[in-house]
């Protein structure tokens, strides 16, 4: 599975191949879901955003086997273009346990450098049924309270960093719009299509992006009142929602997640491959 956009620089997809491949010989592995996040899987790049790949990788079983079990995260070397690096699937689906909404994220992003279908689906269809929706929920409160503390309340603020705040926003309307789920999209633009939001919430965000797309460096400026209250209202929401603490019962929960991260490694896994 690929899915890149024509917008994408073809030279730096080019380097980003080379590394993921690079890092399959080198570290024995098989990476098999690869995708853009960060700005541009965000919905809201500028001319200059760098590109961050971000990937999911597999060792063999007997590797997994071993008493001393290697890292769980490979990274590449960072410069100001490119910046590459993955959780080994065992990270991924502890994290994904605990309600890490990055993993989420991760599977439902719109740009896939590489992966396997399958691998993606059996992943998130245990993802969305494991998941503490809860703790999404908290997570995408926190982040946002600590955006909108920073550059709201008032006054000019960083629009750039604004939409920082927005995303999350847009998140914690989404889960209250699909009260089953716990799995957001990735994209701004699909999660305001997707929770509700109103036409005004829309066209103030599209105008927001436009001229993010356009500008280096966005400046300082006022946020519409339109997006000051939807992030205000929307962050009020989530902390009443979901900073509750609720213990839950995890054997079921851990049981279905090592069935999975089973399956997955002895389909996916380098021996299989």
């Amino acid at each position: 599975m690929r899915a890149i956009p024509e917008a994408f620089d073809r030279d730096v997809v080019t380097e980003i191949d080379r590394r993921l491949d690079r890092i399959e010989e080198t570290e024995s592995v098989a990476i098999t879901w690869a995708i853009e996040s960060g700005s541009r899987a965000w919905g809201f790049p500028s001319p200059d955003s760098d590109y961050d790949c971000r990937f999911i990788y597999l060792r063999s079983e007997r590797a997994y086997l071993s008493p001393w079990l290697d890292r769980d995260v490979i990274e590449t070397p960072l410069d100001k273009i490119v910046d590459v690096n993955g959780w080994d699937l065992r990270k991924a689906i502890q994290l994904a346990v605990k309600g890490n909404a990055v993993v989420v994220e991760w599977l439902r992003s719109p740009y896939v450098y590489r992966g396997s279908e399958e691998f993606r689906t059996e992943l998130l269809d245990m993802v969305e049924a494991v998941a503490d929706r809860p703790a999404v929920g908290r997570h995408y409160s926190h982040v946002c309270r600590d955006q909108w503390g920073r550059y709201g309340g008032g006054g000019e603020v960083s629009l750039k960093r604004f939409l920082y705040a927005l995303r999350p926003a847009a998140s914690i309307r989404w889960l209250e719009s699909h009260p089953d789920s716990a799995s957001p999209p990735m994209d701004l633009g699909s999660l305001l299509a997707e929770n509700g939001s109103s036409v005004a919430v829309r066209e103030a965000t599209d105008e927001l992006i436009a001229l993010k797309a356009r500008t280096r460096e966005m400046g300082d400026g006022l946020v519409p009142d339109v997006l000051a209250t939807y992030v205000s209202d929307a962050l009020e929401l989530g902390m009443a929602m979901f900073d509750q603490y609720v213990d839950r019962d995890l054997t079921e929960v851990k049981a279905r997640a090592a069935s999975t991260f089973r399956s997955l490694v002895r389909a996916h896994g380098p021996s299989s491959v």
